[in-house]
C-alpha cells in the first residue's frame, strides 16, 4: 500500500478525544490531525514522538491531516486502524500469504453472525468458505513482543465467538494480526489488559480458528504485509 502523496513530518503535541491530535509540523505549522485509531495506542501516544501526518485535498473533510505513523522504538509504527483491511486485499492479490491461496474471489464486509461482517469471505468452487477476520496490532511493551488488544477489545472477542460458530458450521475460519510494525518477533495475546480477549482466542484456537500473525515493512513511503510472526501461547 503506497501512500498517495508524501507524508509530512512533526511532533506529537497531543492526542485526545480518542480521534485528534494535534501535531507541531516540522516547519512550525501548528495542526490538528484525525487519529483513525479507536484503541489506547499504548507507547506510540506520548508528546515529543515524531509522527508523520498525510493531507487530503478533499473540501468536505473537517480536518485535512490523518496521523499515519508514529517512530517509537527506532522505528516507524503505523496506526492507522483503516489500513490492514486494505493492506490484506492487496497481499490476498498478490498471494502474499501462503495460508490464504487458492482461492477464486475475496468478498469483504460479508454478513454473519449476530448483526456483523466478516471483513472477507473467501471462496473457491469445491473449498469450504473461508470467514477472514483481521485486527490490527501496534502494540509492543516487551523488546521483540506483539501484543493485542492494547485496551478492552469486546467487540474482538464477538467476533473470535462468530468464527467459532462458522468452525463449528465446518467452514473456515480465520483470525489475523496484522503488526504494523517490523521491530518484533512473535506475537502475544495481552491478558493483562483484556484477559477477556485472551481466553477468547485460546477458546477460539481450540474449537478450529486459525491464528495467523503477520508483521508488515513499513516506511514513510508504503505499508505491506512483510513476514509470519510466531503466536507465543
Amino acid at each position: 500500500m503506497n501512500f498517495p502523496q508524501p507524508l509530512t513530518r512533526g511532533v506529537l503535541v497531543s492526542r485526545y478525544k480518542r480521534f485528534f491530535a494535534d501535531v507541531v509540523l516540522d516547519d512550525g505549522t501548528p495542526v490538528t490531525a484525525h487519529c483513525p485509531n479507536p484503541g489506547a495506542m499504548l507507547g506510540v501516544n506520548l508528546p515529543g514522538l515524531p509522527v508523520w501526518l498525510s493531507k487530503s485535498d478533499d473540501p468536505k473533510r473537517k480536518l485535512a491531516h490523518t496521523l499515519e505513523l508514529v517512530e517509537a522504538d527506532g522505528g516507524l509504527v503505523g496506526v492507522n486502524t483503516m489500513h490492514p483491511n486494505r493492506l490484506v486485499a492487496e497481499a490476498l492479490a498478490a498471494d502474499a500469504i501462503p495460508e490464504l491461496t487458492g482461492y477464486a474471489t475475496h468478498r469483504p464486509e460479508v454478513k454473519y453472525g449476530q448483526a456483523s461482517r466478516v471483513d472477507f469471505l473467501l471462496e473457491h468452487p469445491g473449498r469450504p468458505p473461508c470467514w477472514l477476520e483481521i485486527k490490527n496490532c501496534h502494540l509492543s511493551r516487551t523488546r521483540g513482543l506483539a501484543e493485542f488488544p492494547d485496551c478492552v477489545a469486546a467487540r474482538s472477542s464477538k467476533h473470535l465467538r462468530e468464527l467459532e460458530a462458522m468452525a463449528a458450521a465446518g467452514d473456515r475460519a480465520v483470525a489475523l494480526f496484522v503488526v504494523q510494525r517490523m521491530d518484533c518477533e512473535a506475537f502475544q495475546a495481552c491478558a493483562e489488559l483484556d484477559p477477556t480477549f485472551a481466553a477468547a482466542l485460546d477458546h477460539a484456537a481450540e474449537a478450529g480458528v486459525e491464528v495467523l500473525v503477520y508483521a508488515c515493512e513499513v516506511s514513510a513511503h508504503a505499508v505491506r504485509i512483510d513476514r509470519p510472526l510466531p503466536w507465543a501461547r
